[in-house]
């Protein structure tokens, strides 16, 4: 099995001349979501991660999963206004404008090993953004973790410059 095989792609959507990659089909597929997540956890097992950050929203499921995997706590990296308690923020570029992310402020403690992981890195600019965040806490972010790269979009050799090694399993030319 090709788990490129198991990504839907969508044209237009959710402009014309982008072509959407949905991983529905992916997580409804028992023995796809299984083995993409045995290739995420693979090389970490055994590297005492102390927490998965996962991205909102897909990251949600893909890290729990993971985090599952490999014994570890899960931290929501969540859009503004979002978590209940204090938090700390972090403002990152779009292609065109700026977002927000957040974490609670307890979410992790300094020197703890975070490994980041969302569906898929296109620009990098949310990754981005979830990085600063964690190191900005202490954490030591070990790795990001991707189903689908775009790499035309060069969002992991974005993540790759602030040091932190990126991890994908499926490759799409194009955005």
């Amino acid at each position: 099995m090709k788990l490129a095989d198991t990504i839907r792609s969508i044209p237009d959507y959710p402009k014309p001349g982008i072509v959407f990659r949905d991983i529905t089909t992916l997580l409804g597929d028992a023995r796809a979501f299984r083995r993409a997540v045995d290739e995420l956890v693979q090389p970490f097992a055994g590297l005492k991660i102390a927490k998965i950050a996962g991205i909102e929203a897909r990251g949600f499921i893909l890290g729990g999963a993971v985090a599952h995997q490999l014994s570890a706590g899960f931290v929501p990296v969540r859009k503004k206004g979002k978590l209940p308690r204090e938090t700390v923020s972090v403002t990152y570029e779009l292609e065109y404008g700026t977002d927000e992310i957040e974490v609670h402020k307890d979410a992790v403690t300094p020197g703890e090993r975070v490994l980041l992981v969302d569906d898929l890195v296109a620009t990098g600019g949310t990754a981005e953004g979830a990085v600063n965040l964690l190191t900005r806490l202490g954490a030591e972010v070990v790795a990001a973790c991707f189903i689908v790269d775009l790499p035309d979009l060069g969002g992991a050799d974005r993540i790759r410059r602030l040091g932190v090694p990126v991890r994908t399993l499926v490759s799409f030319p194009g955005h």
